[in-house]
């Protein structure tokens, strides 16, 4: 066994926490499926957070011979097998397999809740989630818009910012989880400086010495000069012009029609959406199975699958664990980059 030295250490002994995500979608699956693929020194670096009946069930459902060992802060870390840090299921909850339930969402939010929690008082140093559901996270309560907004309030940030991330193509999102209404009176001068800050900051910590950002237009040809909505004119373009003026590379508006394509091409290193769907379309069109969604603006480092808990096959074996393992990876090269 390994001493657990945390205080005054100079990185963290976890390198990633993964979160369960909701036990009744394909999260536990795919967790234990990265986690028999990584090498045993990868796998030392790996903190699980959820309740380890759970992962004991998903791991022998896909046959992996998996050693769990309970941890706490305090403990040494294991030599060998892979750390859980308990969120037990509480006694007399029922969560039924591939279905809605508030018990489950419950579960989802205590182990992003401890992971934040653990990553706060340096026992690992990025959040790595697997999918949740939103309506068993309302049942539960818990009335986040879903990740992005639950870390933003468990660890008090004022705002954050939805990433997506591939080798191809890039999108930093200036609205989310709202409705289409709502986000276009989120298309503000303020906003969008405050985006483009994030993404510019993020791409520097990663090792671009000039990202080079495009801004989204709102409107069909960003509005053909106010014929379509004013938006463009009115918001957009001031905010890109105060960026430049304060030596951001950044361009834009830019007709959504052709923006991405462009920087698929590699003209951009990332592009900033104006909202969800806008940004999160040709994201997933290219790369669907390893794009990673990482949170920006808060004060830790998380990354996520890009995908939801696929109820439909949950607990049957045939869940691909691909995207969690672009996402561990992404969380890698942020400790390896220093980031955390």
């Amino acid at each position: 066994m390994r001493e657990s030295h945390t205080e005054g250490a100079t990185a963290p002994p976890f390198a990633t926490a993964i979160t369960m995500g909701d036990p009744a979608g394909i999260g536990p699956e795919i967790i234990c499926r990265a986690v028999a693929a990584m090498t045993e020194e990868t796998r030392r670096q790996t903190l699980l957070v959820g309740d380890p009946a759970i992962f004991r069930r998903a791991a022998a459902m896909i046959e992996a011979p998996l050693a769990l060992i309970p941890w706490s802060p305090g403990d040494v870390l294991p030599d060998q097998g892979v750390a859980v840090a308990a969120v037990e299921v509480p006694a007399g909850s029922e969560i039924p397999d591939g279905r809605i339930s508030a018990a489950a969402g419950d579960m989802a939010f205590r182990c992003v809740e401890r992971a934040v929690q653990l990553v706060q008082a340096r026992h690992a140093g990025v959040i790595v989630t697997a999918p949740l559901n939103k309506a068993a996270l309302h049942a539960a309560g818990h009335d986040y818009d879903g990740h992005t907004g639950m870390l933003a309030s468990l660890t008090g940030a004022l705002s954050s910012f939805m990433l997506l991330a591939s080798e191809t193509l890039s999108t930093l999102h200036v609205s989310t989880h709202v409705s289409l209404r709502d986000a276009i009176d989120r298309v503000t001068p303020e906003r969008i400086i405050a985006t483009v800050e994030a993404g510019h900051a993020h791409l520097k910590a990663l090792g671009l010495a000039q990202p080079r950002i495009a801004v989204a237009g709102l409107n069909p040809h960003c509005g053909e000069g106010g014929i379509f909505g004013d938006e463009d004119e009115r918001c957009i373009a001031p905010a890109v012009e105060a960026l430049r003026e304060a030596g951001f590379d950044v361009q834009g508006p830019i007709s959504a029609d052709t923006v991405f394509y462009r920087a698929s091409r590699g003209e951009f290193d990332l592009v900033v959406a104006q909202y969800h769907d806008q940004g999160h379309i040709p994201v997933k069109l290219i790369a669907f199975d390893t794009t990673v969604n990482v949170s920006l603006g808060l004060p830790i480092q998380r990354t996520s699958v890009d995908h939801g808990t696929a109820f439909d096959i949950a607990w049957q074996g045939r869940a691909d664990a691909t995207n969690l393992g672009s996402a561990l990876a992404y969380a890698q090269r942020l400790v390896a980059g220093g980031m955390v």
